[in-house]
């Protein structure tokens, strides 16, 4: 391996004691406590963990954490009623609706029934515009971390060649509009992109966030190139049981980039992170306070 190692976890952490720093100075100064009031319904094990992991860091940077656990069977006007009353409660700086929902709800009508100044999960309609239009928008938490590696790893990035793999709302189409913002060359690449390995091998950033485990090949990286590997995929060992992988196949790409993030401990640490530092963003402008430095987009 040549590649230097991005250490999601170190980073995270380092997020995290920044926003920990700013909400202090905001009780102590302002009297203020960012708050996150994170929804989940139904029992998926998946989704407990993350709430459940999030709650714990809510806390941990000393900010309020409300959890509303609802049955299965919820219907969508009860969930919309919620979304309503924690719209209107000032306590309540951030609202994150745990996705996937059961498939009796409308996901993209629960989004958009959030507050956006308080979306933090940055999927509302009207922040995907203020982020597609350059104007200041909740930016989703994932391709925000991956900005705050790009950015601590190359200081500035205008000018450089940008390659996303992929196309999701979630990840792909942000990121590529985040790396506009600052003032890459993008290219999104997808499933019928045309020669993808050479689009991929012009990239001095590379962000693999397809869905397909080990498909990025180290003969697709640009020697000394950044990658960044969002994805999260779970397969199979030859001697039995499974391990975690990610879009990229690590071993081949480590030896020809200049730097590169791993699965797990690379880009799923920032997301938390990023929904934190969203979080007293959102309770900043809330209150026609500054932002956070280093903690936005």
């Amino acid at each position: 391996m040549t590649a230097d190692l991005i250490d999601g976890k170190e980073f995270a952490a380092s997020v995290r004691a920044k926003v920990a720093e700013h909400v202090a100075t905001l009780k102590e100064v302002h009297g203020l406590t960012p708050g996150l009031a994170v929804v989940l319904v139904g029992e998926d094990p998946a989704s407990q963990v993350y709430v459940r992991n999030k709650g714990k860091q809510t806390i941990e940077c000393g900010m309020n954490s409300y959890e509303h656990k609802l049955s299965a069977d919820t219907t969508q006007e009860d969930l919309l009623a919620l979304l309503d009353q924690l719209n209107a409660d000032p306590a309540v700086h951030g609202i994150l609706v745990q996705l996937p929902l059961p498939g009796h709800l409308n996901e993209d009508l629960v989004i958009n029934r959030i507050d956006p100044a308080k979306d933090v999960d940055g999927f509302h309609i009207s922040n995907v515009g203020l982020l597609a239009t350059g104007q200041k928008a909740m930016v989703p938490c994932t391709p925000l971390g991956c900005l705050m590696m790009l950015r601590d790893r190359h200081g500035s990035l205008s000018g450089m060649n940008a390659v996303v793999v992929g196309r999701s709302n979630i990840v792909g189409k942000p990121m590529g509009q985040l790396l506009l913002r600052d003032s890459c060359t993008v290219t999104i690449a997808h499933s019928r992109t045309k020669n993808i390995e050479e689009i991929c091998k012009q990239a001095d950033i590379l962000v693999a966030a397809v869905g397909r485990p080990q498909m990025i090949t180290g003969d697709w990286v640009k020697p000394g190139a950044t990658v960044i590997d969002v994805g999260i995929n779970r397969i199979d060992k030859p001697e039995g049981g499974t391990r975690l992988v990610g879009d990229v196949d690590f071993d081949s790409a480590a030896a020809v980039a200049g730097a590169i993030t791993p699965v797990p401990g690379g880009v799923g640490p920032m997301t938390i992170a990023c929904l934190l530092a969203n979080t007293l963003t959102a309770c900043c402008r809330a209150n026609d306070l500054p932002e956070p430095e280093g903690l936005t987009a």
